[in-house]
């Protein structure tokens, strides 16, 4: 035996509870919620947010209009990111690409997928949802920044309140369910790669 080696020995698997499968699926849908959660471009918007309304004064309407367009570009990137995939070309170097109704559009490389791999790859309407649902998500977590609510909403009613508490959490909620139901099996940018790709 290799040396540091002679003290182990060899482990049986006993067969999983029905609690540790269902312990299992749950750790994994929410190890898949935090992957499609818009982490990087929620960060991208919180370094952001200050600039763009002036610290929540929007004194002008120039800084509503700048942060209106920084939420119309964060929610628009996040959406294009459920539309991007990964493959493993020859070489076993990974390729991104945009899914399309033909198959996946890899960027930057001369990679051809067969038909059968094109096929895989195509959009559906899951893909749709997963984007309308992540551009959602944003949206939420926006309207908890505290900047956004300063400038959008400057004097504060109990109603306004209430409402800003209330929407983000009830959607966030709605759609990690989703998320959780119908997760995707895309790997694009950003997302991890799994065993198979």
């Amino acid at each position: 035996m290799p040396e540091g080696q002679d003290h182990l020995l060899p482990v049986q698997k006993e067969p999983k509870t029905r609690s540790q499968k269902t312990l299992r699926k749950t750790l994994k849908g929410t190890a898949t919620l935090s992957n499609l959660l818009p982490t990087g471009t929620t960060f991208v918007f919180s370094l952001l947010s200050p600039v763009f309304t002036n610290k929540g004064q929007c004194t002008s309407f120039l800084t509503h209009i700048l942060t209106i367009c920084l939420l119309a570009v964060c929610a628009t990137a996040c959406s294009l990111l459920c539309f991007t995939d990964s493959v493993r070309d020859a070489k076993g170097k990974v390729r991104y690409g945009f899914a399309t109704t033909k198959g996946l559009w890899v960027i930057a490389a001369s990679l051809k997928l067969s038909q059968a791999d094109a096929d895989k790859y195509k959009l559906k309407a899951i893909d749709y949802w997963h984007a309308f649902m992540s551009a959602l998500v944003f949206m939420a977590v926006a309207f908890f920044d505290q900047n956004v609510i300063k400038c959008f909403f400057p004097v504060e009613s109990e109603l306004a309140k209430g409402l800003l508490e209330a929407v983000p959490l009830a959607v966030g909620g709605v759609c990690s369910i989703f998320f959780l139901l119908c997760p995707t099996t895309r790997h694009g940018i950003g997302f991890p790669l799994s065993r198979e790709k």
